[in-house]
């Protein structure tokens, strides 16, 4: 079963990985964000030698996006971002694993402050994506 990881933040200044860049992040103790980063690194070492990640992209910054639209019949192409918000896409990663509850397990590994980690079923072949 393959689910995407959407991971949403906002950076200041726009970096990956996101989490080294946001206040939320950098609030936190050092020895705290030191466990945190070692809890990643392990976590995502297992998913690695378990053979369940698939791909995984960053994103640039909202601001270099141009969005494209129809709008009365007509193409329109603007600059971007497509939503004026606290949090824009930043990038995803791609795993395949056995169960809906492994593909949770490995998403908390990418929740942290500051972030919010979204989890999606990728669609079969029949367009069901439940």
């Amino acid at each position: 079963m393959k689910y995407v990881i959407l991971i949403h933040s906002n950076p200041q200044p726009w970096g990956h990985p996101t989490a080294q860049f946001l206040p939320e992040h950098q609030e936190v103790p050092p020895a705290e964000r030191e466990q945190l980063d070692r809890n990643f690194e392990e976590g995502f070492a297992e998913v690695m030698a378990r053979g369940e990640f698939v791909h995984a992209e960053p994103l640039g910054a909202p601001s270099t996006s141009r969005l494209f639209r129809w709008k009365d019949g007509e193409r329109v192409v603007v600059d971007g971002p497509y939503a004026e918000g606290k949090e824009h896409f930043a990038g995803f990663f791609l795993v395949d694993v056995e169960s809906h509850e492994r593909a949770e397990e490995i998403a908390r590994l990418f929740s942290g402050p500051g972030e919010t980690v979204e989890l999606r079923p990728v669609m079969d072949g029949g367009g069901n994506g439940s």
